[in-house]
Formats: structure tokens, C-alpha cells, sequence
């Protein structure tokens, strides 16, 4: 299966209807679902650790990712009814589903899919350098060895997770600055093998339009913006276009700070 490529299509809205089984992984307490469509979903909760700004950053990343070419499972937007989890044994997990009434953000689950080792698979420079160069435009912490947030699915690979990019929006200090510096690109799992950042910079740039970013942010839901920055959804979504535009005005910096990065550690 693949999931739509044109990320000028509004995101659908499905509604959950079984509650399949938690996904205990970090904080966010991520569950296993089905909606009614009948498709399983990774659904990731409004109530949970970080909430609504994980989810904006989970949007944002993964539909800029699939804008660029990049396989990344079907993102929808998934609405919890209040009376969902009444029945659900577990104090923790009935918490969280009381929490998380309203849209939430599903991936579709790519079953029988595996974690990306990158001692098992090696992907060529122009892929790794697509990739390094996507996570540290987003400030993405947490593609690291440690933890890919990779999938090999139907052989090819498939980007998932990006809820720990953009973190800055966590307190939005100084974040108009271009020169934001992002030391954690040291730790990617990918950057031993990206040696074509300025080739991938000259495409990618020409693909990351403002009517893209625009586009992509216009599907944020408007009650994840009621607590970011600004007074209102509009100026809230206009934010986080004009961070991305600012950070890919002046790419040359945060290029030069992976390849530096990548110099000490080949």
C-alpha cells in the first residue's frame, strides 16, 4: 500500500472505535487502534507527555517528509469520543483517553513492519543525506542509533516519529533567530554517510515552497494552536511557516554545522 504523496490534500478525519493495545514506548503511552474505516492506527494522544505541540511537530514533520519523497505512513487526524475507554481496566491508560477527547493524530500502522538497523542495511550517501538534511532543518533529536525511527517495511524504508522535532516550540525563545544552532546532529544515526548535503540542499530547496509550508500547516487543527505562542490559530500556524522559511533562507548554517559534525566523526 502506499499513502497519498500530494500533501496539498486536507488530512483525513477518521473516528476511533476499538481500542486494540498500548504501545509502551518513552512517555507518550502511544496505542494501537482501529478506526472506522477499518485501518489500524498508531494513535498518538493530545493528553499525553508533550501533547498538542508533539502532535503539530508529528504533522508538520512527517507531511514535509512525504512532500520531499520520502515513504512515511498515511497521517490522519483521529477524533476520540468522550464516552471511548469508559470500559478500559487500566487507571493510566482510562486517564489519558479522558484527556484526549477531540482530534488526536493516527499513523497507519505498517504491520509486519521492522526497526531500521543500520548495521543490517546500508542505504546509500544521496538517502542518508536526504535524510540527515530533512532532520536538521526540523531540529529532529530522535533519529539517533539508539533509536532509528526507521521502519523496513515491504523493502523499502519508511520515516516515522518526528513528535521530538521543532523543539523549540517548547518555549519559543529566540525563535526567529536564523542562526539557531542544533548540536544534537552529531548523535544522527545517518551522518556518517551523508557526504552530498549541498547537492540535496538544491533540490529540496526548490521542492519547499511557502505555499507548501503554508499548506501543510493549514492542517493544523485549531485547538492544538490554543496554547502555542500567539494570540490566535492563524498567527500561531504563520509561526511555525515563518521558522522553516527563516531556517531554510539560511541552510547554509545548519549544513555547515552537520558537516563539520560529520568531519569528526570520520
Amino acid at each position: 500500500m502506499k499513502f497519498p504523496l500530494n500533501s496539498s490534500t486536507p488530512l483525513r478525519t477518521v473516528n476511533v472505535t476499538r481500542y486494540v493495545t498500548p504501545l509502551r514506548e518513552g512517555g507518550s503511552l502511544p496505542a494501537l487502534v482501529e478506526a472506522d474505516d477499518q485501518f489500524l492506527y498508531v494513535l498518538k494522544f493530545i493528553g499525553a507527555g508533550q501533547g498538542n505541540k508533539a502532535l503539530i511537530a508529528e504533522l508538520i514533520g512527517g507531511e514535509l517528509a512525504r512532500a520531499l519523497g520520502f515513504n512515511v505512513p498515511e497521517i490522519v487526524l483521529a477524533n476520540l469520543d468522550s464516552a471511548f475507554g469508559r470500559i478500559e481496566g487500566d487507571e493510566e491508560i482510562q486517564d489519558l483517553l479522558k484527556a484526549s477527547t477531540g482530534l488526536n493524530l493516527g499513523l497507519h500502522y505498517l504491520s509486519g513492519s521492522i526497526t531500521f538497523d543500520p548495521l543490517a542495511v546500508n542505504l546509500d550517501s544521496l538517502l542518508a543525506s536526504k535524510i540527515v538534511w530533512l532532520d536538521a532543518l526540523l531540529l529532529n533529536v530522535d533519529r539517533t542509533v539508539r533509536n532509528t525511527n526507521m521502519l523496513w517495511w515491504n523493502k523499502e524504508l519508511w520515516l516515522i516519529d518526528h513528535g521530538a522535532s521543532l523543539y523549540f516550540h517548547h518555549t519559543w525563545q529566540d525563535w526567529e533567530k536564523p542562526d539557531r544552532t542544533f548540536p544534537k546532529i552529531k548523535d544522527h544515526v545517518l551522518l556518517p554517510q551523508a557526504s552530498q548535503l549541498d547537492k540535496v540542499n538544491e533540490v529540496f530547496q526548490k521542492i519547499i515552497t511557502p505555499t507548501l509550508l503554508n499548506t501543510i500547516v493549514s492542517n493544523i487543527p485549531a485547538p492544538w494552536l490554543n496554547d502555542v505562542a500567539f494570540k490566535t490559530s492563524d498567527e500561531n500556524r504563520m509561526a511555525y511557516v515563518q521558522f522553516l522559511q527563516t531556517r531554510l533562507d539560511h541552510a547554509e548554517f545548519f549544513i555547515n554545522e552537520a558537516r563539520h559534525a560529520r568531519e569528526s566523526l570520520i
